[in-house]
């Protein structure tokens, strides 16, 4: 997981070198990025879905098989063609292999105590993986060249197979004929991917443009002709039952918004350290650290102990509001800043809250997961993942580039218009946590076995199973 989450945000670093080496356009430049995120968010749901039918180990090896052989071809580019070709087949081996990671978790450790630590370590590496990898790209780009970006998975993934042959238990899986649902594959599989295509494009074309409306009209089309699929179908690929919990809907909710801000902080808040502040890429890397660590402090051990005895809602809404704050905190940040007093205190604040809410979030995200369809509601949560790091990111960073020409066109000097362009952005992200807030407040339930006193290591996990119809408390 932490090398699907790297590749994310280890690219953002190098694309000047990228543009540089391979002469890219500025247009061209952002489908290195694009071509990855359409294959993986695309297929992320039919991933977790195959994984249930056909054993979680196997689309998982043959996820990071992909993804590793990808990463090489990757590294060996040398044509614009062939960096975004291989990019794209690193989506899909990346959606192969993160779709069902959430799914063998919760079926590996089904105590509650080992669950919830297993789900912070977890919790950690995808949410402090963003900021590590920014620090990695500055290293790898400024001490080799940007290739080692994608050679660096090489190594990892022979290591991680090795591990994940001797480690993990093979599984049959539920079989072909208990799910496969192959309209609703290809209806989902298209809406997702033509729906992350629409929000990525959306910042060329604009928002209003026949582009951005026609294809986000046609996706929306598919996704709600799979609806209809999957309440007619008799093995449907996603169960709508799965959508009844409110603790399920609403952490997924939640999570777009929280991601779609703090995505939008991790990339332009290394745009304004680099093009105002004039840090290079290891040195805002760093700058990024107090988040990757105040997430490790809290997501490998404080916030597991909080959970288990406040309930995860109780401790999510606070670090919500904590993330919301430090959004809010660093749109004060002057051209002139200082990082000790003016970026700093927000990295911590986006750090404890992060900490806070990801452990929580994950675990009631996957509260609906039975044996049968974890791998399913895995794919789902890594999907609303994504989901929301490309709406914030597309919202974000329009927002922004609209604010700074209007401020340059006012006479503005270019620092001065883009620190005002990622101000907004910023103000913006903040907004997307703070509605984050309402939502847990008003949406989410207590747990029902959630209370104020440390649960026994062999108590059941307690999870929220009333929208099972005819479930019996064991099942």
């Amino acid at each position: 997981m932490l090398m699907i989450i790297l590749d994310g945000t280890i690219v953002n670093v190098a694309l000047p070198a990228i543009q540089n080496d391979l002469d890219f356009s500025q247009s061209g430049l952002a489908w290195v990025v694009n071509a990855y995120l359409i294959a993986f968010a695309g297929l992320l749901l039919l991933a977790g879905r195959l994984g249930d039918l056909i054993g979680r180990k196997r689309v998982f090896m043959t996820g990071l098989g992909v993804f590793t052989a990808a990463s090489l071809l990757c590294g060996m580019s040398g044509s614009q063609e062939m960096l975004i070709l291989a990019r794209f087949v690193q989506g899909v081996g990346g959606a192969m292999a993160s779709a069902v990671i959430l799914g063998m978790i919760v079926t590996m450790f089904p105590q509650p105590r080992e669950q919830a630590r297993a789900i912070g370590v977890y919790s950690f590496v995808a949410s402090a993986g963003a900021s590590i990898g920014l620090l990695a790209g500055g290293v790898l780009t400024q001490a080799i060249s940007w290739h080692w970006i994608f050679f660096v998975n090489v190594p990892l993934g022979i290591v991680t197979a090795v591990l994940a042959a001797r480690l993990l238990k093979a599984e049959r899986g539920i079989g072909l004929r208990a799910g496969a649902d192959i309209a609703g594959a290809f209806l989902v599989t298209s809406a997702l991917m033509l729906g992350v295509y629409t929000i990525v494009a959306a910042a060329d074309h604009g928002w209003a443009s026949t582009h951005t409306l026609g294809f986000g009209a046609v996706a929306a089309a598919l996704l709600a002709g799979f609806v209809v699929r999957q309440a007619n179908a008799r093995n449907p690929l996603l169960p709508l039952r799965v959508f009844r919990s409110r603790n399920v809907v609403g952490a997924n909710l939640i999570q777009i918004l929280m991601v779609a801000g703090m995505f939008g902080m991790f990339f332009l808040g290394a745009l304004y350290l680099q093009r105002v502040l004039g840090y290079d890429a290891v040195r805002t890397g760093l700058a990024f650290l107090p988040v990757s660590l105040g997430i490790g402090l809290l997501s490998l051990g404080f916030s597991t102990q909080l959970n288990a005895r406040f309930g995860e809602r109780a401790v999510l809404v606070p670090g919500l509001v904590l993330s919301a704050a430090g959004l809010a905190l660093v749109t004060r940040a002057p051209v002139d800043g200082s990082y000790v007093t003016d970026v700093l205190p927000a990295m911590l604040l986006l750090g404890v809250g992060a900490g806070l809410s990801f452990p929580a979030l994950t675990t009631l995200a996957m509260s609906a997961a039975t044996p049968a369809d974890s791998g399913l509601v895995s794919g789902l949560v890594n999907t609303t993942l994504q989901a929301g790091g490309a709406l914030g990111l597309a919202i974000l960073a329009t927002l922004s580039a609209s604010r700074t020409d209007h401020l340059t066109g006012a006479g503005e000097s270019t620092a001065a218009a883009l620190t005002g362009g990622y101000h907004l952005a910023f103000g913006v992200g903040a907004i997307f946590v703070a509605v984050a807030v309402l939502i847990a407040a008003s949406v989410l339930r207590p747990e029902a076995g959630a209370t104020y006193e440390p649960a026994p290591a062999d108590e059941p996990l307690a999870t929220d199973i009333t929208y099972f119809e005819g479930a019996t408390a064991a099942e």
